[in-house]
């Protein structure tokens, strides 16, 4: 077996759980050397998360950026109208990666006088004609499934930086826990836009309400608005407007 081919298995196998090194070499007639290199390298292209002894999938299933644009347009388009009526004229706003906070940067194309920071490479892409927006770039590592920028230089800049509202997304939000990301680095970076934002929104359709596939979480232990779209079901919509830090609205779509 190729080491490519090798490498290929190992992703798909963790996505369905957590395995050890060990099991791994022999699963795969291999060395734990071989293996522990395969794991390192699958970690460097951002696949999966190294644990002590083995390994995770970064996030079960991940779409990648471009495969999530073509989904739910209507619910991204619907959530990201709500969202621009949280802007304000002079605004400083936290624009975090993603395809639906991405539908909000389009609309905000046509503003002047804000500030958008942003670790998104698709608002980067979005907004970097746009003369009225004043565009900051936190930098960073890109982690090319999401194209967003993470790791310490992101964080190192962010510090540096106070927002009116953070427009957060997410792989999953669950009420009284927070957001679930795929990675370690990603939620560390959300739980610090957090704490720079006067106010908190996190945009999510439908499909992401109560979603825990991920193994990383920001939690949000504070007051904080969710945008989500009318596909929601009242059940799922009931376990956020029980909660009373949340504010919940819900986008027509």
């Amino acid at each position: 077996m190729r080491a490519e081919e090798r490498r290929a298995r190992i992703a798909r196998a963790l996505r369905e759980r957590p395995v050890r090194v060990e099991e791994l070499a022999e699963t795969f007639a291999v060395s734990l050397s071989t293996i522990r290199r395969d794991l390192q390298l699958l970690s460097d292209e951002g696949a999966i998360v190294r644990t002590y002894g083995g390994a995770l999938s970064a996030a079960p299933g991940e779409q990648s950026l471009h495969e999530r644009e073509k989904l739910a347009l209507a619910q991204k388009a619907a959530i990201a109208e709500a969202a621009e009526k949280h802007v304000r004229p002079g605004g400083v706003l936290l624009l975090d990666a993603g395809t639906t906070v991405g539908a909000l940067a389009s609309r905000l194309a046509s503003w002047t006088g804000i500030t958008v920071v942003t670790n998104g490479l698709t608002t980067l892409d979005a907004l970097a004609e746009s003369a009225g927006v004043e565009l900051v770039a936190l930098g960073g590592a890109v982690r090319h499934i999401s194209l967003g920028m993470i790791g310490p230089i992101a964080e190192s800049a962010l510090r540096g930086i106070t927002a009116d509202t953070v427009f957060l997304g997410a792989d999953g939000v669950v009420a009284g826990r927070g957001v679930c990301e795929g990675t370690a680095e990603q939620a560390a970076l959300k739980r610090l836009m957090v704490e720079q934002a006067r106010e908190v929104c996190v945009l999510a359709d439908a499909s992401k309400l109560g979603r825990a596939e991920s193994h990383w979480w920001t939690p949000l232990d504070r007051p904080w608005t969710l945008i989500t779209d009318s596909g929601a079901d009242a059940g799922r919509l009931a376990a956020f407007e029980e909660r009373p830090e949340v504010t919940v609205t819900v986008a027509a779509t």
